[in-house]
């Protein structure tokens, strides 16, 4: 996996995050990789098999999806990713309570190079009373749940929230991928060129949103893809990120 992403600091306590992500679609080299845009709400630890996530957002999966359409997922895993959790409602865990907004549906409009700009908004917050993890689309609908009893450190709250973009390279023939992330050109290319998340917020132990003061930046390999994070009043915390993996700096 490579990642272009921004992230809080586990300094506090969070219950929940939202973002305002500009949709694309990318091109994915060969059929069992993707390319993926996200929030990640986590909690455990990276380097054991703890790991609580809660995720949503746009992904492009031949493998999944049979097509190379942007599409709206969720996913959750409570132990690393090993044995527990999946896409969708591919298993017994988030509960759809919408039935007007299909997980696993295509997204349209898309952005264009230069043109049109299209961006979905999605926030993930704690219930305060039940626990449950509930996920909003758009303008506020509530398109379902992921039930507390899933997690085991969610169970409590979020100690890192993540924004960004991630891809697999397969590295076929020991290349790496041509697969690219966002709009697949790089941050500094700028609006309508590069794909975006803006108005970045967290939730707070009273459930209230607060901008996003000061995040950290990711990117395992800058020539491959990359991120540059900024601020305005109108956009809050936002970032560019994304790029085309394999080209001449890009081993």
């Amino acid at each position: 996996m490579q990642h272009a992403i921004a992230y809080t600091g586990s300094s506090q306590e969070m219950y929940g995050a939202k973002a305002t992500i500009n949709v694309w679609d990318p091109s994915i080299q060969v059929i069992n990789e993707f390319s993926l845009s996200q929030l990640w709400i986590l909690s455990g630890s990276f380097d054991g098999t703890d790991l609580n996530s809660i995720e949503a957002g746009w992904q492009v999966s031949p493998e999944l999806y049979g097509d190379s359409r942007p599409r709206l997922f969720t996913y959750w895993t409570s132990d690393s990713y090993r044995a527990t959790g999946c896409y969708n409602l591919l298993c017994a865990g988030f509960i759809q309570t919408n039935s007007r907004i299909a997980i696993g549906a295509a997204i349209s409009p898309v952005s264009s190079y230069d043109g049109n700009q299209y961006d979905i908004t999605i926030l993930i917050w704690k219930d305060p009373k039940v626990g449950n993890w509930w996920m909003s689309f758009g303008d506020n609908t509530l398109v379902g749940y992921w039930p507390a009893e899933l997690f085991t450190h969610l169970a409590d709250h979020a100690t890192m929230v993540e924004w960004g973009g991630e891809v697999v390279n397969s590295r076929t023939n020991g290349q790496h991928t041509f697969t690219q992330m966002g709009s697949g050109h790089f941050a500094e290319d700028g609006f309508g060129k590069a794909s975006y998340f803006r108005n970045l917020q967290t939730v707070d132990t009273d459930n209230n949103l607060s901008s996003v003061q000061g995040i950290s930046t990711l990117a395992e390999n800058t020539n491959c893809y990359d991120i540059k994070s900024y601020y305005s009043n109108e956009w809050g915390t936002y970032f560019y990120y994304g790029g085309p993996g394999n080209n001449p700096q890009c081993p």
